[in-house]
This record gives structure tokens, C-alpha cells and sequence, in this order.
């Protein structure tokens, strides 16, 4: 049988032209993992107006098809990107946009799976967990195929201010943030490693402070970077749409990368029924695995509050049909 995208040339749909939506297309279209790429936006003006700009860069770059179209073309994607929805106000939490954003996530899940059921949807509207778990329950499809970005960004954030403090580049940090991309994100300190040495160990051996204070002050700075950001320039789109593309090249090139992407989780420290964030092994058929590391007693509970959180809000969202 035929996986979606199998035959050439590779589409990636993107539905939501704002700005995380068009510096998606951009990044994509620089990196070359699409041959065509499609816009997909209430606004059709707008849609037309960003596609006709990235095309005129095609020249600057690798080829590909640019262009705005409806749900229609998202038949054929391998990967369809959500992106669609009103934008975190400054001072809003992501949960409180779940009421704003449910019922669009809802009909755009419906529609794109009504012309593409054996495509992959990567949600990556807030709150990406809960939207995320109503994305696959108002598609159809088969939770592996139903993914949120989840918790890239922040643990991106993580690795890089823990490779800034440390001195080392934050590829070599081996570091994760589970659970909510939001307040109640957990922060995976007892497996963080740099070469393989656990934090203290590596800070013995440098000759190092191993001081819990500073660390701490790292993990708030890594949860409250988008409130940080968006106080300052209104939106976060760069590194959201640099994390997306990392999410698609691992799709598209079946490459079994491990990503702190957010998944439907069952049987995992009493964590049922719930979309979150565990490193997960990511393929061409979406959620290959998701990962389950030894946490330790206190990062459990944490996880669990994180899974208590979203849960109470997803209740929340029943009565309107979320």
C-alpha cells in the first residue's frame, strides 16, 4: 500500500498563513525538503499575497512550487502543518487560548483528513497539547499520524541556555523539557548530560560550580521565554518554525529521530488519555515510538501535575465539543 507522499514530487500543506505559518513555508522552502508547497488560509488575499513572495525567492534557492490553494491540495502531503488560530496575547497563558482555538483546530483537522486520510497533521497552534488530542479525535486518524509540536521549542531553549552557561555548543547538550508545552513543562534534570556525563559529573570534571540556584533560574527563563519574547515584539515565529522544519525533515526523510514532540500517551506513570511531551522516536510514519525514560520521583509527579493540568482543561472544552 501506498504511504501518503510516496510518489514524487514531496507536498508539505501548510494551513494558517500567519506569521508562524509563513516563516514555516520560508524555512521549508530554503531547506529544500519540498518540491511543492501549498498555502492554505481563511484569508485567500493573504495566503496569495506570502506564496507570491516565496516564490520570488525560489531563484536565490532549491526549486520548488509555491502557491495559495484550498483543502483540496493538501490531498497528496505527506505532512500537513497546522497553524491556524488566534495568536497568544502578552500576558496570556496558552491554555487560556484553548476556548479561542478549539473549534477552528476542529474543523481544519476534519477537512484536511477528509481529502488526505494517510497524511500526517503536525499541530502547531496553542495550546499545541490540547489541540493536538482534539485534532485526532476530530480527524479520524490513527494517533500515530496526529502530532503536536509539543515541547521542541522548549527544549531547544533548555539546551541553549544550558550550552551558554556551560560553554559548550547546545548540539552537545543532551537535555529535555516533558510533559505540557506550557506552565506546567517539566524539566528532565536527572538524565541531562553533556558527553555523556550527567551534569554534576561533568561540572566535577571542569572544575565546575554544580550550583542548583543558577540551574533553576535556567529552567524559569526557558518556560517563561515566549511571555519574555512576545512582551517585546507582539509573536514568537523563528525558532517555532526552525523546530517544525526539524520535525518535517524527520518525516519526510524517514530519519527515526528522537524529539520531544507531543503524542496521545498511554501507560506511562498513570499518564492515560492525554496528549503531551516525551522524546519520541519520529519517522515517516509519524510517532514511530514514544520513548519512556526513568524519571526520577519528583520529575514523575511533575509529569503528572503537567497531565492533571491538561486534562482539567480538556474538560473544559467538552462541552463545546473540543
Amino acid at each position: 500500500m501506498k504511504r501518503a507522499g510516496d510518489e514524487h514530487p514531496t507536498r508539505v500543506a501548510i494551513v494558517g498563513a500567519g506569521s508562524v505559518g509563513a516563516t514555516f513555508a520560508y524555512t521549508l522552502l530554503l531547506s529544500g525538503l519540498a518540491a511543492e508547497i501549498v498555502l492554505v488560509d481563511s484569508n485567500r488575499t493573504r495566503a496569495e499575497g506570502e506564496a507570491m513572495d516565496l516564490g520570488h525567492a525560489v531563484p536565490f534557492g532549491p526549486p520548488a512550487h509555491v502557491w495559495a490553494g484550498d483543502y483540496e491540495d493538501c490531498a497528496g502531503a505527506v505532512v500537513t502543518v497546522v497553524a491556524a488560530g488566534a495568536a497568544q496575547k502578552p500576558g496570556e497563558t496558552r491554555l487560556e487560548l484553548a476556548g479561542r482555538n478549539a473549534a477552528i483546530i476542529q474543523e481544519v483537522a476534519a477537512s484536511v483528513a477528509r481529502v488526505n486520510p494517510n497524511g500526517i497533521l503536525l499541530v502547531a497552534t496553542n495550546p499545541v497539547d490540547l489541540l493536538t488530542y482534539a485534532a485526532w479525535k476530530s480527524s479520524g486518524l490513527p494517533a500515530r499520524r496526529v502530532i503536536g509540536s509539543g515541547t521542541v521549542l522548549d527544549t531547544a531553549r533548555f539546551r541553549y541556555l544550558l550550552g551558554r552557561h556551560f560553554g559548550v555548543d547546545p548540539r552537545s547538550v543532551h537535555a529535555f523539557v516533558v510533559g505540557e508545552h506550557g506552565d506546567s513543562e517539566v524539566p528532565v534534570w536527572s538524565l541531562a548530560n553533556i558527553a555523556g556525563m550527567r551534569l554534576p559529573a561533568f561540572c566535577a570534571a571542569q572544575g565546575l560550580a554544580h550550583d542548583t540556584s543558577e540551574l533553576d533560574d535556567i529552567f524559569r527563563r526557558t518556560r517563561e521565554a515566549a511571555y519574555a519574547i512576545i512582551e517585546r515584539k507582539g509573536a514568537t515565529y523563528y525558532a517555532v518554525a526552525a523546530g517544525l522544519v526539524r520535525i518535517v525533515e524527520a518525516i519526510l526523510r524517514d530519519q527515526r529521530t528522537v524529539l520531544s514532540v507531543s503524542s496521545l500517551i498511554d501507560g506511562y506513570y498513570g499518564v492515560d488519555d492525554v496528549c503531551l511531551s516525551l522524546p519520541t522516536v519520529v519517522s515517516r510514519e509519524g510517532v514511530e515510538r514514544v520513548l519512556r525514560p526513568d524519571l526520577d520521583p519528583e520529575e514523575i509527579e511533575g509529569l503528572r501535575r503537567s497531565a492533571a493540568v491538561l486534562k482539567e482543561a480538556l474538560a473544559g472544552l467538552e462541552p463545546e465539543g473540543a
